[in-house]
């Protein structure tokens, strides 16, 4: 994408792996929450501008499925685990069979998909200590189903605004021979940013 920001590739090989570390220690979580196998990877981690998010979530007006954290401690900002509404109710499945055929999440449905989200934000954001050394502390989830521009408005609701770029750590579920990708994305404040961006090792503001 012509607006991601090019992290130096040994940086970016470490959170990829990082990330990994974060995406097995979430898929053996999960896996006995659902009673079942679950794998995950992250193919790509990048630093993307805030305009250009929805661009890689289908468009501005793609349907999707959202758990919503906000994020305190070292770093501040929001937190975001993306998924479409398909990958979602698939997901959400395994554990209430009576979200298969369904145009939209029940009230069990959007539960279970907030304890997914916690589970995965957690421990991506474990992971992401370990390499930087900041503390992330997350809130107790939300869960939301809007376009995909109404969802990323969330970011700049809050008190504080947020830099111009957001970490994003492209993810693939596998469960029940099906694959479903996702997003998790962290949008740091403005003086969050530039700890962050130090913290992976680029200098200077961007």
């Amino acid at each position: 994408m012509g607006d991601a920001y090019s992290l130096n590739s040994q940086v970016a090989d470490m959170l990829c792996e990082l990330g990994n570390i974060g995406a097995g220690h979430a898929a053996t979580a999960l896996s006995e929450l659902l009673q079942m196998p679950i794998a995950m990877r992250v193919p790509q981690v990048e630093l993307i501008q805030v305009d250009e998010i929805s661009a890689i979530l289908g468009g501005a007006e793609t349907l999707v499925a959202c758990v919503f954290l906000q994020v305190t401690g070292d770093i501040e900002g929001t937190m975001f685990f993306i998924q479409s509404m398909e990958s979602a109710k698939a997901l959400v499945a395994n554990i209430w069979t009576a979200e298969e055929g369904t145009d939209e999440l029940s009230e069990i449905g959007s539960s279970a998909l907030g304890e997914i989200g916690n589970i995965l934000g957690a421990n991506y954001l474990s992971a992401l200590m370990d390499f930087t050394q900041l503390r992330m502390l997350p809130s107790v989830p939300l869960v939301a189903v809007d376009m995909a521009q109404a969802i990323l408005s969330i970011a700049f609701q809050s008190e504080q605004a947020v830099g111009r770029y957001a970490l994003v750590i492209h993810t693939a579920v596998h469960h029940r021979e099906q694959q479903g990708d996702a997003h998790f994305l962290l949008f740091p404040t403005p003086f969050a940013q530039d700890v962050l961006l130090r913290a992976l090792g680029i200098e200077g503001s961007i």
